[in-house]
């Protein structure tokens, strides 16, 4: 059982409807969801249209809104990892969705793998990438060292096991290479005004729900540095719209835009934006 001090009570909107405890891990500075799932009942948690990461669904405003986006962050990302000057250009992708991140690496000379446990998304993202995309096991099947760059587009705070998986990144991490991590911020300033309907907790799907000082303090145990964190505007627009629809019920893209613009404003002096990207480097010895 989980130990510490209940930080939230809230509900899973978008699947089952349950209510989840979110429970402060003081250590780490991060909340835990309780219960937890079972690692075989935790899938049941992902079946939903509206699980937009593992489909390239345009069916409304919303959804065309969020892949339009999309498409702009790819262009980022990939200018991200461009920006490290690596000696390689070997990318492993974890949790890929559909894979749209390692295509766009992909055309640009990457060589590039990812892992996505779900099968509707990544039969898309093997057809996007020339079968490069498997189940997860094969994560334990790759050799020591094999990757210049690893990165986790919001998905550390879906994975069981947090710790050993940490291990495991550090191991098939080149020992000069990069792990990016993108998180959802539970101290943005949107998270605060929404409280319990905050989307970003999307509980039981997200385990762990990270701050600044969680993220540093975990890749220290493994000898792991954030070099940099870096900002992601957009999400607070996105998450903002989708909490005021938990709120309220329906739909109100101007409401959501407005929390969003303020948080981003507060973020600028704060620096607790609404999602974070932490580059991550082995400590130098």
């Amino acid at each position: 059982m989980v130990k510490g001090k209940t930080y939230l009570r809230v509900k899973d909107y978008s699947v089952s409807g349950e209510e989840f405890d979110l429970v402060l891990n003081s250590e780490f500075d991060f909340l835990e969801t309780f219960p937890k799932p079972s690692e075989s009942k935790l899938p049941e948690y992902y079946k939903s249209e509206d699980y937009i990461s593992h489909t390239d669904t345009k069916r409304n405003t919303f959804e065309k809104a969020y892949h339009f986006v999309r498409k702009m962050a790819l262009k980022r990302k990939l200018s991200l990892i461009n920006s490290f000057g690596l000696k390689g250009k070997k990318l492993l992708d974890v949790g890929c969705g559909t894979g749209d991140f390692l295509k766009v690496a992909k055309d640009d000379k990457w060589e590039v793998f990812g892992v996505e446990p779900n099968e509707q998304a990544r039969t898309m993202a093997n057809q996007k990438t020339g079968n490069a995309v498997f189940e997860t096991d094969r994560l334990l099947k790759f050799p020591e060292a094999s990757f210049d760059v690893i990165s986790l587009w919001h998905v550390l705070e879906h994975l069981p096991n947090l710790h050993e998986q940490i291990i495991l990144f550090k191991k098939l991490l080149k020992p000069d290479g990069v792990l990016i991590i993108a998180v959802p911020n539970y101290k943005s300033y949107d998270a605060y005004y929404y409280k319990k309907y905050w989307a970003a907790y999307d509980v039981p799907r997200h385990l762990w729900h990270f701050s600044r000082t969680s993220v540093s303090k975990l890749f220290e145990k493994q000898d792991m540095v954030v070099k940099k964190i870096k900002p992601m505007w957009f999400d607070a627009f996105y998450v903002s719209m989708l909490s005021e629809k938990y709120k309220t019920r329906k739909m109100n893209p101007i409401m959501g835009f407005w929390v969003g613009c303020l948080s981003n404003c507060k973020a600028l002096i704060t620096k607790e934006c609404s999602s974070l990207i932490y580059i991550i480097k082995n400590t130098e010895k």
